[in-house]
């Protein structure tokens, strides 16, 4: 198995493309799967297509489901950072992906991001795992 750990700077976004690191890491690996992994209890990692506004509109679904106030009883951290923590059980903080003649099988628009609401931290991490087929 071979694996890198990307450092991510989060800071004043929510959604941070992995795609291009992800593909220049498979890059030459031949045929296997790929394992991305965001190991925080505040992010996930998923599949998306972004612009035309899908970001804006993914930011907008996470409001609306976890509302960034204080009814949370998770406290510490800015008002809301309770959401934060309840990310990761609705955008899994990993992905399997196949991988082709060295490159991810993604389809047309799909882009691999990760999410993270949390502002408290803006340097994240994500481990990308490659394993042979």
């Amino acid at each position: 198995m071979e694996t890198t750990l990307l450092e991510i700077d989060m800071a004043r976004r929510q959604v941070g493309d992995l795609t291009d690191a992800l593909e220049e890491f498979c890059r030459g690996r031949g045929d296997g799967l790929c394992l991305v992994f965001a190991p925080h209890a505040t992010a996930g990692v998923a599949l998306m297509e972004l612009g035309s506004g899908s970001e804006a509109d993914l930011e907008a679904a996470l409001e609306r489901l976890l509302p960034r106030d204080d009814r949370y009883r998770h406290r510490h951290g800015e008002t809301g950072h309770g959401a934060d923590h309840l990310l990761p059980v609705l955008v899994s903080p990993s992905l399997t992906l196949p991988v082709l003649g060295g490159r991810p099988a993604l389809g047309t628009w799909q882009r691999v991001v990760l999410v993270d609401t949390n502002r408290d931290n803006p340097r994240r991490q994500v481990r990308l795992c490659f394993l042979a087929g």
